[in-house]
């Protein structure tokens, strides 16, 4: 049965590669010493053998035994044959105390070495994955009260490094997100809760007693117009969420038509109504652009844009509306004098740079932000650049992939 966690896991498989290698280890001593033992302790043997008295005399100094290998039988003498008996049976015996007195030192230093090695895996192991328990407790203790929290590993740049980075990549984008998901919960309910005040506080009090019709009159006109304005609200958050769930199927659009009818729209007789400013001068140039996507959203991307650049305008303005062969649509309008820094600040859902007035036409701050979620969904890139003095206002550019580069699924 395999071990349940992983640095038991990885203990075992460490300390069987030790004891593997120093089992292999001893067994080839062995049979190394074990295949020239005999030879050498013969030899040695031998050498320091009792002469045979032939013709030497002990004065001579002693005479050398014939080793047991290089016995010429028959020619032996039999005092010969009793010493060549008596030193291979030395031999032996001194061959078999040192085998045995080998394989016990040998098995004695395995089992220590096997001891060592596994404890040395379980020390190495535990290294190896103390990274991956560092993120494993980052992970479990976070939640969206403290998604502030990173890893921050303090090691050599290597896989479980890369890992840990990767990890605390993730974790930034998420407290983006979550952040950006709480602060468009908290804009909503206010957005949708201030109309209802409104509605309340006139039907009470401007409704309260008996008014003249002239009264009625003019509430029913506010009521109207709250309305409308609620109702404008809700469609555009809904728009936002169907764009953020990306496109379900997509077809080459003509882009440029398509810029080229939303512009007279948005620019024509009783355009956004009162809140339209006088003496716009339009700037169109609409080289062929087509693109794959969905024709309702980038429908609502080219009219936001071109909403939002009118209604933000001045009078005596311009208003500029671009599509070039290699993916770009611009649309640029004068106005006031954005600081860049407050650039990126409008495209989140509800900001403005004025306060809301809620009052008939006027927006709910979601333009931009719906314009960027089209984009993401046709896997454009959006940029948006702050017009200096005197001119002012915006320029804004989506770039949309190139053809044959199919936009994101959706999901």
């Amino acid at each position: 049965m395999l071990p349940r966690s992983e640095r038991a896991r990885l203990t075992t498989l460490y300390g069987a590669l030790l004891v593997l290698a120093g089992g292999g280890l001893v067994a080839l001593l062995n049979v190394l010493v074990r295949k020239g033992l005999f030879r050498s302790i013969n030899q040695a043997v031998t050498t320091y053998a009792p002469a045979l008295h032939q013709t030497q005399t002990l004065r001579e100094g002693p005479a050398l035994a014939v080793p047991a290998q290089k016995a010429p039988g028959a020619a032996l003498t039999p005092e010969q044959l009793a010493t060549y008996r008596a030193t291979r049976d030395l031999s032996s015996a001194a061959e078999r105390a040192a085998l045995h007195e080998l394989l016990t030192v040998s098995l004695v230093a395995l089992a220590v070495f096997a001891v060592l090695s596994i404890w040395l895996a379980w020390w190495m192991s535990g290294r190896v994955l103390r990274p991956v328990g560092v993120i494993t407790e980052t992970a479990r203790r976070l939640s969206g009260a403290n998604l502030h929290e990173r890893i921050g590993l303090a090691a050599p740049p290597g896989e479980l490094k890369r890992l840990a980075d990767t990890f605390d990549g993730m974790l930034d984008r998420m407290e983006d997100l979550v952040g950006a998901q709480r602060r468009f919960a908290a804009n909503a309910a206010h957005e949708l809760r201030t109309p209802l005040a409104v509605q309340r506080a006139a039907a009470e009090i401007g409704l309260a007693g008996e008014p003249d019709p002239a009264k009625v009159a003019r509430i029913r006109e506010k009521l109207i117009g709250v309305a409308d304005s609620s109702e404008h609200l809700i469609e555009s958050l809904l728009l936002l969420a169907v764009s953020e769930e990306g496109l379900e199927s997509t077809r080459t659009v003509d882009l440029a038509a398509l810029a080229a009818a939303e512009l007279a729209e948005c620019t024509g007789e009783g355009a956004l109504g009162p809140d339209r400013p006088a003496g716009l001068s339009v700037e169109r140039a609409l080289a062929p652009l087509a693109v794959a996507g969905d024709r309702l959203l980038l429908g609502h991307l080219v009219r936001n844009l071109l909403a939002n650049a009118v209604r933000h305008n001045r009078p005596g303005g311009r208003i500029e509306l671009r599509t070039s062969p290699d993916g770009v649509l611009t649309v640029s309008n004068t106005g006031p004098v954005i600081p860049p820094g407050e650039v990126a600040r409008l495209l989140e859902p509800f900001r403005r740079r004025a306060e809301r007035r809620h009052t008939a036409g006027e927006g709910a701050g979601l333009g931009l932000s719906i314009v960027a979620s089209i984009a993401r969904a046709h896997g454009a890139a959006l940029t948006a650049e702050a017009n200096p003095a005197p001119s002012g206002g915006l320029t804004v550019r989506v770039r949309f992939p190139a053809a044959g580069s199919p936009p994101p699924p959706a999901g």
